[in-house]
Parts: C-alpha cells; structure tokens; sequence
C-alpha cells in the first residue's frame, strides 16, 4: 500500500486563466507525493508558485528524499517549477514520455538533468518498493503530444493530467462540477476527442476507484461515475442535455435580443439565452457542446455577422463542434446578410444541420414575429 498526499497550490486571485479564460473561483495546479519506500512526487506547479510548492512538498516528506518526479504535461502551468525540485533535490529522477522527452529542451536546460532522466512508453512500471508500483500510460493529444497518466494500481488511483480537469479551488463556493468542468473540457480539450475515447478504452480496464486532475478537486464514487459517464458523451460529440435548446444572441441595439426573448417564450424550461456581447465565449462554447439543437441570431455587419457571433463561431470551428441541429435568425435594416455568414462557416463544420431561418428587418413586426417563432417547432 502506498499512501498519497498533496501538495499543490492554489490560485486565487487569477482573472484569466491561458489569459483567456475567465476563473471567477480561481484554479488549482495539483501535485502528489507518493509514499513507498521510494517516495516519487507526481507533476509540478506553475514558476509563480514554486516557493510554495517546494515548501509544501518538504513538508510532506519530513526529511525524507523523493526518488523520482513524474511529470505527466510539459505545459508550463505543470512544467514551470520542474528545475527547482531537481536542483534541491539532485539525486532525484525525472520521469518523462519519451515526446516529452525530446520536447524537454524547450523548457529547461535538458543537457544539465540528462543523467537523471527516466524515459517511459505505453506500459512500462516504475518500483515504488514495498510491493506498490506505478505503470505509465501514453495519452497523446489530451490535450498536448507528450502527455501520459499514471496508475498506482495499489491504491486503485489514475493520475490523469489535464483530463478530467476543471476550474476553481475548493475552498470558495463552487458551482456544479460538470458546468466547470464542461467549461475546461470543451475549451481545452474538446477538440480531441478520439484521442479521449482512446484513453477510456485504455482506462476501462483499470480498476480505477479514485481519478486525481491536475486542475478541480478529486473524483471518487458517484462523482467519479458521472464524470467517465459525461467524458463518454463529450468526447463523442454527443450532448449531455438533449433536451434544452440554447439560443446564442448578437444584439446591437436590442431588437435581436428582443426575438431571441420571443423565441425562448415560446420554446419554454427548454430555451437556455446567452448574450454573446456580454457573456464570455467559453462559456458559451459549452452551452453549444452540451445542447442537441442551437439557435444563432444576430444582427448583420459590415456585410457579415455582427464580430461577437463571428467570434463565436470561430469557436466553435477551432473545438471541433458538430452534430447539432442549426435555427438561425438574422436581423438587417437594409440588405440582411447574417444569416449567409453564419452558413459559410456552417458549413465547414461536420454534420450541423440547418433546420431553419427567420429575417427580421429591424423590429419585429407580424410576419417576422410568425417566422421566428415557427423556429422553435424546428425542434
């Protein structure tokens, strides 16, 4: 049996996480020692934090000296405080994919820790000593080349670098898992999602009872259940709320929003409204991913869309998004044109089905009223 304590740190006073995603509850950058008679610590945090990652992990050890440091995503957040544990510590491995390992002058001086360098592929096991070990399982594009997890089959635990992953740090209010989680998914990792269905194959075979993230708290039981259940869905493109319909909304002036209301009034529970120029894209980007069917209205521009929708569907192409069925509603004082933007880029995408549009000239009036709301029996 090995025990497993952490040592991460917590992040609360950062606005932007990647400097684009708001994190009004912070974020947490994980890291573990695993306790054998080999002590290994698994992941680093961000530089910002490396005084305080050092401390808590001395603190952890009481005098004992680590053997290895795993580190599973070379991403700065999880890289950045690599060469100050390996300088206090010298006589300490560095475990590393072998992509990471040839990624690994990118971030440090990678000639100056050579001789401490342990390279794994798919399977390969590192002795913890005492019976306990931990086996290495390459999990390419989730959502970086050299990414690996690590099981410690003794404790029936995955570490699954960023998989899994979500915003905030436990000790503020937090909102519900799979809304944070949905948010860091589908803006993250989203796009690869083959490459997460072949890590739950691979995971499916594991008697995994507890899954530690580098980021959000750790899952077990009923929670550990719903967020495989939740992977499952997402990773295939498939909705987790099939029956709500989100109306994405690009007002200038207020006379979209206006039908987008008219809409939802008549769709009913089932209508979600997001206000595209004041609502932060990620979190409209998994409103889309976690709906089966989306309306998208907006004002014409510039002989476009109006560039909070145009932003929004750039998005939505640059993750992947596809599968949903589309009602979208233009709006145009002269000469409406949204309507062929929003299309064009529709149409890059796979399996997005049109299944209605509305014009409305200005102001809602008696047949632009009729057209907007014989959308919602679109769905």
């Amino acid at each position: 049996m090995s025990e497993i304590r952490y040592v991460g740190v917590f992040d609360r006073y950062i606005s932007l996480f990647e400097r684009q995603y708001p994190v009004e509850h912070g974020i947490t950058y994980n890291s573990y020692v695993i306790f054998g008679e080999r002590p290994v610590v698994v992941d680093s945090v961000d530089a910002a934090f490396a005084l305080q990652w050092l401390t808590n992990v001395e603190k952890a050890l009481e005098g004992r000296r680590p053997a290895a440091l795993v580190c599973q995503h070379l991403e700065p957040d999880h890289s950045g405080s690599l060469r100050a544990l390996l300088d206090r510590y010298p006589g300490m491995s560095l475990i590393v994919s072998s992509r990471a390992a040839s990624m690994l002058p990118n971030f440090l001086d990678a000639e100056a820790y050579a001789g401490r360098l342990i390279t794994v592929g798919e399977g390969d096991t590192y002795d913890l000593a005492g019976g306990s070990g931990l086996t290495f399982m390459m999990t390419p594009m989730v959502h970086w080349p050299e990414v690996m997890m690590t099981y410690l089959a003794s404790e029936k635990t995955l570490f699954s670098a960023d998989g899994f992953g979500s915003f905030g740090v436990p000790e503020f209010p937090q909102p519900c898992w799979a809304d944070e989680a949905a948010r860091y998914y589908f803006n993250i990792v989203g796009k690869f999602g083959p490459a997460v269905q072949t890590v739950l194959k691979k995971a499916s075979g594991l008697d995994i009872e507890r899954i530690l993230p580098l980021h959000g708290p750790q899952l077990s039981g009923d929670a550990l259940a719903e967020a495989l259940r939740l992977y499952d869905l997402w990773s295939r493109y498939e909705p987790d709320r099939e029956e709500d319909v989100l109306i994405a909304v690009a007002s200038i002036y207020g006379n979209t929003y206006e039908a987008a209301l008219e809409l939802a009034s008549e769709l009913g529970q089932r209508a979600r409204i997001v206000d595209l120029t004041k609502t932060d894209v990620s979190f409209a980007v998994a409103e889309a991913f976690r709906c089966r069917d989306i309306v998208l209205a907006a004002a014409s521009y510039d002989g476009g869309v109006f560039p909070p929708m145009a932003a929004f569907l750039s998005r939505l192409a640059a993750k992947g998004w596809r599968n949903r069925r589309v009602a979208i509603v233009e709006n145009g004082s002269w000469s409406p044109c949204a309507a062929r933007a929003i299309e064009s880029t529709l149409s890059t995408l796979k399996g997005i089905d049109i299944v209605g549009t509305a014009t409305v000239t200005t102001r809602l009036d008696g047949e632009s009223r009729r057209a907007v709301m014989a959308l919602a029996g679109a769905f």
